[in-house]
C-alpha cells in the first residue's frame, strides 16, 4: 500500500515495529518459562522483521535543481532501507520525507523487511535473562541475534552496488542503527534518547563541570528552551534541583568510558556535551555511534598544544585544515583524502567568539589564530622532536591535539557539519610546559569562556537550517536521506 503523508508513512513504520518487537518479546518470554521454541513459520513470515521502508522514484526528466543538499534523488530507480525506533526518528523522517514528496513524484512502501531485528535490541524490564540458564548463544539457536557480518558502514564509505536494482535509501540501516544506539548507552552512561542534535566534545573533565554549572542556571532563566540536564549515571537536573553539584557528584558517571551531558530541548534542539578523553581512538569509537543519530553537527572544544611563538597560553585556535597523523581512519579515509573546513560552521565559531569575549578585528586576532591542526596518536611525539618539526614546517600547523582530525574525519565520512576551537594550553617547542600550578591558573582562566563559545556556536548552527548541511558532505551518487 502506498502512502503519499510523511506523517502517516512514520505511524505505518511505527505501526509495524511496535508489532514484530512486542511478538519477539511475548515470544522471548515464553521460550525463557516454558523453553517450548517459537513457531518458525512465524518468524519466516516477517514476525520479527525491522520495517523497510521503500521509495520508487521514476525519472521523468530532468531532475529538479534543488538549493539543499539532501533530500534529493540522483537517478530513478527504487531506494530502499530497514528502520528501527521509528518513535525516536520521527522528526527526522517526517522531514526527510516531507521534503521528497514535495519534490518529487514517488511511491512509498512500508513492509517487513527481510532483516530480522536481534533479540537483545528489545529486551526491556520486562525480562531478565538472569534468571534462565541459557547462554546467549542457546537463545540466538532459537531467535535472531547480532550478526556482526550484517552490519557495517559500507553505504557512508561509497563501498555498495545496488541489490538486485535496489539503492540505499539511507547512510544506516536497521542493524547498523541498534549497534549503535545500545554502543552510546555503554560509552556515555545515558539513553541514546537524550542525546541532542547539537554535540560538543571536549578532552577535560573541568569542561563538563563548567557546562553543567552553565546549564543548571540556564534552566531557571526565564524564557529558556531547555527542559532538563540530563547526567551520565542518571542524574537529572531541573530547575528544581536544589544542589546540583552534589546531585552530579552523587552519579555513577565514572563508570563511563566517555560520559554524556545533555541539556534538553523540544525536538532535540538542545546541546550535548561528552566528554571523550583523549585520543584519535576514542573520538572514533564516539562519532562512529553518534553519526547514526543524524546530528545537525559537532565540534571539538579542547585543548591544543601550541606551536608558534606568538602565540600565549589561553589564546584561541580555530582549525581552517587537519594535517591527520591519527592513523585511525585511514583504511576508509586514506589521509590524502581532503577534509574541507565548514564554511558556515568556520563564520559561527568566529561570530561567537566575537559575541563571548566582547572583541572583534585586530584585537581579537590577537587570541584567536586560524589555520592548520595537527592530529597525532603519539602523545610523546615531542620525542621525535626532528620529525615532528619537520612535519609541522611543512604543514604551517599552528596547533597538534589528538582528537580534532578525527572529528572532522568522521564529520566528513558520515555527513555531519564539523568543526574545531581548541584552546592553548602549553606551547612544548617553546618551553612552556603544563606545570601543576600553571594548569590549574590555566583551567581557571580559559574554559568558561571557551565553553561558553561553543554552546553560543551551536546557537548560531541553529539559524542556519538546511544551509548547514554544505554540497561539500556530499558525493554525486549519495543515498536521498540525509
Amino acid at each position: 500500500m502506498s502512502e503519499t503523508n510523511a506523517g502517516a508513512i512514520v505511524g505505518r513504520l511505527e505501526t509495524l515495529y511496535r508489532k514484530n518487537v512486542a511478538a519477539l518479546r511475548a515470544d522471548l518470554k515464553a521460550f525463557l518459562a516454558t523453553r517450548a521454541p517459537p513457531d518458525p513459520a512465524a518468524r519466516a513470515a516477517g514476525a520479527y522483521a525491522y520495517p523497510a521502508l521503500r521509495l520508487t522514484y521514476v525519472a521523468k526528466g530532468p531532475a529538479p535543481r534543488l538549493p539543499r543538499a539532501f533530500a534529493r534523488f540522483s537517478q530513478g530507480g527504487v531506494y530502499v532501507t530497514t528502520i528501527t525506533r521509528p518513535d525516536l526518528f520521527r522528526d527526522y523522517l517526517t522531514e526527510q520525507l516531507s521534503l521528497l514528496l514535495g519534490d518529487f513524484e514517488i511511491e512509498a512502501e512500508v513492509s517487513p523487511s527481510g532483516q530480522d531485528i536481534p533479540f537483545p535490541y528489545v529486551l526491556d524490564g520486562s525480562i531478565d535473562l538472569d534468571v534462565a540458564d541459557l547462554t546467549a548463544a542457546e537463545i540466538g539457536h532459537h531467535f535472531p541475534a547480532t550478526e556482526l557480518a550484517s552490519i557495517g558502514d559500507e553505504i557512508a564509505d561509497g563501498f555498495w552496488a545496488p541489490d538486485r536494482g535496489e539503492r540505499p535509501l539511507a547512510l544506516f540501516d536497521g542493524p547498523r542503527t541498534d549497534f549503535s544506539l545500545a554502543r552510546l548507552t555503554h560509552y556515555t552512561g545515558t539513553a541514546a534518547d537524550h542525546v541532542q542534535s547539537y554535540v560538543l566534545f571536549t578532552n577535560y573533565h573541568r569542561y563538563v563541570d563548567e557546562f553543567v554549572r552553565w546549564g543548571a542556571e540556564e534552566l531557571r532563566r526565564p524564557g529558556t528552551p531547555y527542559q532538563a540536564l540530563v547526567c551520565a549515571g542518571g542524574a537529572v537536573i531541573t530547575r528544581d534541583t536544589l544542589n546540583v553539584s552534589d546531585a552530579v557528584a552523587a552519579s555513577a558517571w565514572r563508570k563511563h568510558q566517555m560520559p554524556g551531558y545533555h541539556l534538553i530541548a523540544p525536538g532535540r534542539r538542545g546541546v550535548s556535551l561528552i566528554n571523550i578523553g583523549v585520543g584519535p581512538s576514542n573520538a572514533k569509537t564516539i562519532t562512529d555511534h553518534l553519526a547514526v543519530m543524524r546530528p545537525e553537527a559537532w565540534l571539538m572544544i579542547g585543548h591544543c598544544g601550541g606551536l608558534r611563538s606568538t602565540q600565549t597560553i589561553g589564546d584561541y585556535v580555530l582549525a581552517h585544515a587537519y594535517l591527520r597523523d591519527d592513523h585511525v581512519l585511514d583504511d576508509v579515509l586514506p589521509p590524502e583524502i581532503p577534509v574541507p573546513a565548514i564554511a558556515e560552521v568556520q563564520i559561527a565559531l568566529q561570530r561567537a567568539a566575537e559575541q563571548v569575549t566582547g572583541e572583534s578585528g585586530d584585537s581579537l586576532k590577537k587570541r584567536l589564530r586560524t589555520g592548520t591542526i595537527v592530529t597525532t596518536d603519539n602523545r610523546n611525539w615531542e620525542l621525535r622532536y626532528s620529525h615532528s618539526a619537520l612535519r609541522f614546517n611543512q604543514s604551517r600547523a599552528v596547533g597538534i591535539d589528538m582528537e580534532s582530525g578525527t572529528i572532522a574525519a568522521q564529520g566528513y565520512r558520515f555527513r555531519t557539519p564539523y568543526g574545531a576551537l581548541l584552546c592553548v594550553s602549553d606551547k612544548p617547542l617553546h618551553g612552556e610546559i603544563k606545570l601543576p600550578g600553571q594548569a590549574n591558573a590555566f583551567y581557571e582562566r580559559a574554559i568558561s569562556q571557551h565553553l561558553r563559545i561553543g554552546i553560543a556556536t551551536m546557537d548560531l548552527l541553529r539559524q542556519e537550517g538546511p544551509r548547514l548541511h554544505s554540497r561539500k558532505l556530499r558525493s554525486f551518487d549519495e543515498p536521498p536521506f540525509r
